[in-house]
């Protein structure tokens, strides 16, 4: 009998070893030369909306913000022959999330050293998707004084907004499903540039 009962658990846990776990579709939405084409692009329309770059200042979103906000100054700078004032902002104690996240946060620090007063603020981040992310860069924003107006530009737009929130600027719409992640790659951080959609498999 207790042989028998063994056999099973063996054949049952045999069974459950051998049932296949669903792996992650990956797509390839945009490489190198299209996120290039995309900053490009943004750099071009943020100067027309403001009527050139006297006024504006740029403040990158840690992490991927960041080096994409540098990227628009360069560009900025080629094109307008003015270099804009720039600055990042780390909102991790200010997102709405902070105290149910598992894992310890990386806080590199808010760094702005020019003032935002009268200014136009083009607050810059890799993905806009619930608006949560935006709302709590406002929130440290308004530490720092009181801008003529702030803008948003990102590389991608996925949609699935919670709180009424539109960017200004938007390198590529990419609507996405339930299940579907969107990842932005960028060469000062990952060592290469790209934006991936992962999907689920059913």
């Amino acid at each position: 009998m207790i042989s028998k009962e063994r056999n099973l658990s063996a054949r049952r846990f045999f069974y459950y070893k051998e049932v296949p776990m669903a792996s992650p579709k990956i797509k390839n939405i945009m490489n190198s030369e299209a996120i290039d084409r995309s900053i490009t692009r943004l750099a071009h329309e943020i100067l027309e909306r403001n009527h050139g770059a006297n006024e504006l200042m740029l403040i990158g979103i840690l992490s991927r913000g960041e080096p994409l906000a540098k990227r628009l100054q360069a560009l900025i700078q080629k094109i307008s022959g003015k270099k804009t004032p720039i600055g990042f902002l780390d909102i991790t104690f200010h997102r709405d999330d902070f105290r149910e996240r598992l894992v310890v946060p990386q806080v590199k620090g808010t760094d702005i050293n020019d003032s935002i007063d009268d200014k136009i603020v083009v607050l810059v981040d890799d993905v806009l998707f619930t608006g949560r992310t935006i709302r709590a860069a406002m929130d440290e924003l308004n530490a720092f004084g009181r801008p003529q107006k702030i803008q948003l530009a990102v590389l991608v737009d996925r949609g699935h907004r919670e709180i009424p929130i539109k960017a200004d600027f938007v390198g590529n719409n990419i609507p996405t499903h339930e299940g579907e992640h969107i990842k932005v790659f960028v060469k000062e951080i990952d060592n290469k540039d790209g934006v991936q959609l992962t999907q689920l498999r059913n």
